[in-house]
């Protein structure tokens, strides 16, 4: 049996990028993703350096499991919208987004959701508020707040791909 090691870890989702940067720091120092939860990320020990790993915030599609599969890549498991693969690095460069434009594009799909659900929040929070019976609204104002933080942080991410974009020019 193959060793296993388990972190318990938080990362907000306007970290993903680090997220994946740490998954990969893994995978140099021998322990490759190998199942993910709520806060959990399980590892498998590899030879360091053997595996990239990669994530994408994306709605079930079979047919894309079944794309990346062809280019080798290994679906590791799902986490709410976030996909998780790993593929081996002798097949070379591993990237989801291959231009500007994708990873734009992967940005807008975040900030979308961090929207939609943000302003939930708020609508249901401020209901609550306005409600003599249910004094919890402060929880979902919270959580809207939480969600346009996050919302800031991705567009200024969104932002500094435009200045990319406008240096390349």
């Amino acid at each position: 049996m193959s060793e296993r090691m388990t972190i318990k870890k938080w990362i907000w989702v306007w970290d993903f990028d680090k997220e994946e940067r740490w998954l990969n720091s893994m995978a140099q120092q021998g322990w490759v993703l190998d199942r993910l939860g709520l806060c959990r990320y399980e590892f498998v020990r590899c030879e360091p350096g053997e595996y990239i790993v990669r994530l994408e915030m994306r709605e079930h599609d079979a047919g894309y499991l079944s794309f990346m599969a062809d280019t080798g890549a290994e679906y590791v498991g799902r986490m709410a919208k976030w996909i998780y693969f790993r593929r081996k690095a002798e097949f070379g460069p591993f990237d989801i987004f291959s231009d500007l434009d994708s990873r734009m594009a992967h940005l807008k799909k975040i900030s979308w959701m961090l929207r939609l659900l943000g302003f939930a929040n708020l609508l249901i929070g401020l209901a609550n508020s306005l409600n003599p019976v249910v004094n919890m609204g402060w929880i979902n104002l919270l959580a809207a707040t939480l969600l346009m933080y996050a919302l800031g942080r991705i567009e200024g991410k969104e932002e500094a791909l435009e200045q990319d974009r406008l240096l390349m020019e």
